[in-house]
Formats: C-alpha cells, structure tokens, sequence
C-alpha cells in the first residue's frame, strides 16, 4: 500500500514542476520593423504554444508531459529569439 501511495505523491509533484515551468508562455517581444522574420517566428511560437494548450484541453490533459516538454521547449526558442534580435542589432 506505501509504494502506491508513493507513486501517485511522486507523480502528483512531478505535474506541479512541469506547470511551473511550463508557466513561462512565450511572448512577442521583437521589433517586427527591424526584425520582420524573427518577430514572425516568435508570432508562430505563440501560435503553436497555444495549439498545444487547446491540444491539451481537448484531450483533457492525457498528453503525459509530452506537450509540456514541448510548450517549455517553445518557451526556451522564444527567449533564443529575442536574444538573436538583440546581437543583430548589436551590427
């Protein structure tokens, strides 16, 4: 009965760290008038990013962790982006 127990104490935690860092949804933060196709990939980001959340509410969230690994990853292209207008602007 403890190993059970265990596991859906292991598992329930393990939800609550995938939320929080998939908590950082991505945001459009590029210039679109000095950075046109960067400032579109991230409007695409965001676009999957909440495809991926209607996925999940459809499917009543029984995607495993495969959707937050993937809305986390959209997150991390999303700040890659950012960071790739501002060296450009840096020349």
């Amino acid at each position: 009965m403890k190993f059970p127990a265990f596991a859906v104490a292991t598992a329930v935690i393990a939800g609550l760290a995938a939320t929080a860092v998939a908590a950082a949804e991505p945001v459009q933060n590029v210039d679109p008038s000095r950075h046109g196709n960067i400032a579109r990939a991230q409007e695409l980001s965001r676009q999957a990013y909440d495809a991926l959340t209607a996925a999940q509410n459809a499917n009543e969230f029984y995607m495993c962790f495969y959707a937050v690994d993937a809305k986390s990853l959209l997150a991390q292209a999303n700040q890659e982006m950012k960071l790739a207008a501002l060296a450009a602007n840096k020349h």
